[in-house]
């Protein structure tokens, strides 16, 4: 990427580093690591259960494993990243995340594979922070800082279709080993960049000690509500264990925000989350991602089980979505993002989305891909990489350089969130009109189809207003103004307080 050309800084300001371009590189595609493995495993998993005889009731641990360990351990990871350094903590996330799945990749049975996906979890738990909060510090200039974002977000929305193709090429190809393999090779390539263009800064540690107290109540309460959307998907909502953990969730967390509000060295300083700016990305956030992940696991089955798509045509399916994000971040957002404040880039951005899903509320078995899904996939994606670009420049807009790990753990938190509660509540409406269909028909050809494919078009309407939701949260909680109306650069340290 050629490095752009900028006027000189200030007298007494810190000149730009002169690799943060390629440093920039070397950062997205360690997030693209992070963000591929989400569901490159989905597609690899009928085989890796067939291959290490997995029982049914085990399967969804691979999956749920990764998550609970990412989304429990995020908090502890970003705070991690303030303490040791940023550049530190990135490279030993990419080395542990790259030895995990190695290990996933050589199992030999249940047990392994499934600690090889919790401790990728726990090391892109200090990754995906670290990353981020370098990003923040590296460009401060408010037309740069757009562009590096742009390219950032968009390698992150699109990791999860991404991983689909990917998953389905190896797979079909090679072998589902090939599905953990490949992060050795994104890692080894990663970490050789980090070390020649990351630029480590002094005094950028923080020495304090770790919020013990708030760590273990942390990494309990989120861990009880990973896995309380996880059981409401498989078990119900109204099942025992369910209501359990998010009773237990409740009260933990209750616990965190006390303990922290007294805390010397909190791990999370409460005001990072009240801030009304990042308090309303953190929340259009994790309502974006519900819709992300609620499309990706109604297509993905409408593809294979209804259309009869191989694992690799099924990966192929997503590209508009990946093309939509690229173009939504690379081409509108990051042009848009000096210009405009950043609610009139993400509210229309959450809009457009919404228009997408629209479209395919109007799914049937025999809905025309190139006249339906692929504008409908395209206009979803587009609007996301809109939405996307400027939440992850907010999320650390106003915080001191010794903050950034921990609001850059609160994006991937609240995106984590998303993703679960959209994987466990979409799927549940799904299934629950699907049934109610089959229940008031009888007879046909293709029956189960047509009602399985009713019960995804109506979960879609959901997305419709919970993207709705997002933009109107957005738009009426972010009352920054465009970045040359600001008194100084999002992200370079100042501490506002609003």
């Amino acid at each position: 990427m050629a490095e752009a050309q900028t006027a000189a800084p200030p007298a007494g300001a810190a000149a730009p580093d002169a690799r943060r371009w390629q440093a920039l590189v070397y950062i997205a595609v360690a997030q693209l690591m992070v963000s591929v493995d989400s569901t490159i495993v989905n597609i690899a998993l009928p085989s890796a259960q067939r291959a290490l005889h997995i029982s049914d009731s085990n399967r969804q641990w691979v999956v749920t494993a990764y998550m609970l360990a990412f989304g429990g351990l995020l908090l502890l990871g970003g705070r991690i990243s303030d303490m040791i350094g940023r550049k530190r903590a990135f490279l030993i996330g990419v080395i542990g995340f790259g030895l995990a799945s190695a290990l996933g990749g050589v199992a030999m049975d249940t047990g392994m594979l499934l600690t090889a996906r919790a401790l990728q979890g726990a090391f892109g738990a200090l990754l995906a922070p670290a990353g981020l909060s370098l990003l923040a510090v590296t460009f401060t200039e408010p037309g740069e800082r757009a562009k590096a974002f742009g390219v950032f977000s968009a390698i992150a929305g699109s990791g999860s279709a991404v991983g689909l193709i990917l998953g389905g090429v190896l797979t079909e190809y090679l072998n589902w080993r090939w599905s953990l393999f490949v992060n050795v090779g994104f890692a080894l390539v990663v970490v050789a960049g980090a070390l020649a263009f990351v630029r480590s800064e002094e005094g950028e540690t923080e020495r304090t000690k770790l919020d013990i107290t708030g760590t273990l109540l942390s990494v309990a309460g989120v861990v009880a509500l990973v896995y309380g959307f996880t059981l409401a998907d498989t078990e119900g909502w109204t099942a025992t264990p369910t209501l359990a953990l998010f009773a237990a969730c409740v009260v933990l967390l209750a616990l965190f925000v006390v303990v922290e509000k007294r805390s010397a060295a909190p791990l999370l300083p409460l005001r990072i989350v009240t801030e009304r700016n990042r308090a309303g990305v953190f929340a259009s956030q994790a309502l974006a991602v519900i819709t992300m992940f609620g499309l990706l696991l109604f297509l993905t089955y409408y593809f294979q089980e209804v259309r009869g798509y191989s694992p690799l045509m099924t990966g192929v399916a997503f590209l508009p979505m990946v093309a939509g994000m690229l173009i939504g971040a690379g081409q509108f957002a990051s042009r848009m993002m000096p210009k405009m404040a950043p609610r009139w880039i993400m509210g229309p951005g959450f809009f457009v989305a919404a228009l997408g899903m629209l479209l395919l509320t109007q799914l049937d078995v025999n809905s025309s891909y190139p006249l339906l899904v692929l504008p409908g996939q395209l206009l979803f994606g587009i609007g996301l990489g809109l939405a996307f670009t400027p939440a992850m420049s907010l999320a650390t807009h106003g915080v001191d350089d010794n903050e950034t790990g921990v609001a850059s753990a609160m994006i991937n938190a609240s995106q984590q969130l998303g993703g679960s509660i959209g994987t466990a509540l979409l799927n549940t409406i799904a299934a629950s009109t699907t049934a109610t269909w089959l229940a008031s028909h009888s007879g046909g050809a293709d029956l189960e189809n047509r009602a399985a494919v009713h019960g995804y078009a109506a979960a879609v309407w959901w997305t419709v207003g919970i993207l709705v939701l997002a933009g109107l949260v957005i738009l009426f909680t972010s009352n920054l103004p465009k970045p040359d109306q600001s008194e100084n650069a999002p992200g370079e340290g100042t501490a506002v307080h609003m």
